[in-house]
């Protein structure tokens, strides 16, 4: 479902109009939307752009200690980074797309900054292996993937949850998912990490 909107006309002078795109550029935002915001806040309303601004908080406040913060890139993406503990110690990029106006659903994006094929491969095959998992575990709600040299995109949805949950459960998904990415290139055997996946499955299905 989409999110209603209208044209309206609007006379302001030069001076705030010059404010609100310094500020709409500092929020990566166009001019209508920006008035948008600062009308919504001024009137206590809520607007999916300001809900979505929360799930990003909260990620970040829950996430911060075991990643290095990117912030926002654009509006509705956010994105941190990890290391792994592989030879010259490659960057992981973990990014979240989130639209407002699709009913927030979205993408999370996870890519391997290398050019080494080595390490690509590595990175593809545990790729596989997590969505094998998540298809065992969780079949009754199947998952769109895209799989890509050194990249994984998983389709999420955001829709119905409250908004101070959807951050916690962005963050406790990603977290795992680095965690479980760290032990396979720590050498953990496929049949270990599957043990305990199964024995997380609940915790890790509410984000499903």
């Amino acid at each position: 479902m989409g999110i209603s909107k209208n044209i309206y006309s609007l006379v302001l002078s030069d001076d705030v109009i010059r404010k609100v795109d310094q500020l709409a550029y500092e929020m990566h935002t166009s001019r209508s939307n920006c008035i948008n915001q600062i009308l919504a806040e001024h009137l206590s309303c809520v607007t999916p752009e300001m809900r979505m601004q929360r799930i990003f908080s909260g990620l970040e406040d829950l996430v911060q200690e075991q990643f290095r913060m990117l912030g926002q890139t654009s509006a509705n993406i956010f994105a941190l980074q990890s290391r792994l503990d592989y030879k010259y110690k490659p960057t992981i990029l973990y990014s979240v797309e989130i639209y407002p106006e699709q009913n927030y659903t979205g993408k999370l994006k996870i890519k391997l900054r290398t050019q080494n094929q080595t390490l690509i491969a590595a990175l593809d095959e545990f790729f596989r292996f997590w969505i094998a998992l998540e298809s065992c575990y969780f079949s009754e709600h199947p998952v769109e993937y895209r799989i890509t040299p050194g990249r994984l995109e998983r389709f999420v949805s955001c829709a119905g949850l409250h908004t101070d949950k959807t951050g916690i459960l962005l963050s406790e998904y990603i977290r795992r998912f680095d965690q479980y990415l760290k032990a396979w290139f720590a050498g953990e055997s496929p049949e270990r990490l599957e043990r305990q996946f199964a024995e997380e499955s609940a915790q890790i299905k509410q984000f499903i």
